[in-house]
Formats: C-alpha cells, sequence, structure tokens
C-alpha cells in the first residue's frame, strides 16, 4: 500500500465521519424539535442521539421491508432516522419518569402554603431580630 493510498483511505475516513456527526446532529435537533422539553445533554448528546437514532430507525425499517433501498444520508434516511432519535429520546423520557408527576394537587398547595409560611416568619425574623 502507497503513501497516497493510505492518505485517501484517511481522507475519506474522515469524510465519512463528519458526514454523520453532522446528520446526526441535525436528525438529533429534529427529534428534540418534535418532543419540546427540558432534556439532559447538550451537543454531543444530541448529536449521539442522532446518530443512534439513524441506526435504530434504518435498521427498523430495512427489518420490516427486506426491499426497501435506503441510504441513511437521504430525505428517508433523514426521517428514519428523526422517528428513530425520536423514539430513544420519547423512551428515555418514559423510563427517568419525566412524562408522570408523582403527588397530587392537594400536595402541590400544601407545600406551596409552607413555603410561603415559612418565607414569611423568615423576613418577620429578620426585620425583628
Amino acid at each position: 500500500m502507497s503513501e497516497t493510498e493510505v492518505m485517501e483511505i484517511i481522507r475519506n475516513s474522515l469524510n465519512e465521519l463528519l458526514r454523520w456527526v453532522g446528520f446526526g446532529t441535525l436528525t438529533g435537533l429534529a427529534a428534540k424539535a418534535i418532543m419540546p422539553g427540558r432534556d439532559p445533554g447538550g451537543a454531543v448528546g444530541t448529536m449521539l442521539m442522532g446518530i443512534g437514532g439513524s441506526v435504530i430507525g434504518c435498521g427498523t425499517l430495512l427489518f420490516f421491508w427486506r426491499d426497501a433501498q435506503i441510504d441513511p444520508i437521504s430525505v428517508k434516511g433523514f426521517f428514519a432516522a428523526t422517528m428513530g432519535a425520536f423514539s430513544l429520546l420519547f423512551f428515555y423520557r418514559l423510563l427517568a419518569g419525566s412524562f408522570f408527576a408523582e403527588g397530587n394537587e392537594y400536595d402541590d398547595r400544601l407545600a406551596h402554603r409552607t413555603r410561603k409560611r415559612s418565607r414569611r416568619r423568615k423576613i418577620l425574623e429578620d426585620v425583628i431580630g
């Protein structure tokens, strides 16, 4: 193998890596736009979710339609990857428990009143003594 062949392999590998990073970021952002709210993870988490979503989405599509021709970096691939990233985000939130609020409305009102009284007491203590 000559030096030019090695450089060509490295250049192609880096190009492919940058394509996947960019594509993963776009699909992760699209999935977060579909399901707004507070999510953990910053840019790296969004990118990894998009890349994982692309593998899951395109893999699921190929599992159910074996004759499907899909390139992950295409319009069909973008849609499948976004749905895969959306499903990752959905199941993360489901398992993390952020869809369900524990307690009831009465508990929330009671806690609010208790905090309010505590704040008043602290203010009075500061003023008086």
